[in-house]
């Protein structure tokens, strides 16, 4: 058999699966229109979050509780809403079509918060006590203002160490530096009287005391 015509079958073999495998992924799509219902008084539930599990897509139900999504024979459907449990719905695969509708039963979920006592205050002269002498704790807002005030951040620039980028700058800066003088004598500020006139000011206000 010549070349060409096994090329051919090849390529009409590899046609022919690849037709099989859409019209396999097309027999299993499927779209679900349902409604979200209470279980005890068939009220609808709106804002339920319908997810395809494990797939990240998913749609929300409107105001009267209708929802549609599209999906695979064989999916499972995540119902999540707050105040209600969470519920799965595997889809059959034996499903005829690709319609399918569905009324998904929605259990209240009751949950309890944590006992608060309010106490009220003895008095007028104990109201003004508290008004001046409680110490409340400051909120985010007043401690994210404190931590990004100029004189903080100043205090914690001075005391922290150099990094690696902040080294390297200065080095450089001593080495453009010295390299000013490079080929001759560096002066000397023995006989500069600008250095003697700040030696001097640095003597009066005592920089050279001994502090203990």
């Amino acid at each position: 058999m010549p070349k060409r015509w096994i090329y051919c079958l090849f390529l009409f073999s590899c046609f022919c699966t690849a037709a099989v495998r859409a019209q396999d992924l097309y027999d299993n799509i499927i779209q679900i229109n349902g409604v979200t219902m209470t279980a005890d008084s068939l009220r609808a539930v709106p804002g339920v979050t319908v997810i395809v599990k494990n797939k990240n897509r998913g749609v929300e139900s409107s105001g009267m509780g209708v929802f549609s999504i599209v999906c695979y024979k064989g999916d499972t459907l995540q119902f999540q809403s707050l105040g209600f449990r969470s519920k799965e719905f595997a889809v059959p695969t034996d499903i005829q079509g690709h319609y399918f509708s569905l009324i998904q039963l929605m259990v209240q979920d009751t949950f309890y918060l944590p006992e608060t006592i309010i106490r009220p205050l003895p008095g007028k002269g104990e109201f003004d006590y508290a008004f001046v002498h409680w110490n409340i704790p400051n909120d985010q807002y007043e401690i994210a203002r404190r931590n990004t005030d100029a004189l903080t951040l100043r205090a914690i620039a001075a005391t922290l160490p150099r990094d690696g980028r902040e080294s390297q700058s200065a080095y450089q800066n001593l080495q453009a530096q010295a390299a000013v003088y490079y080929g001759q004598q560096k002066p000397m500020n023995i006989l500069n009287p600008l250095a003697w006139a700040e030696f001097f000011e640095a003597w009066k206000r005592g920089d050279f005391r001994k502090k203990y």
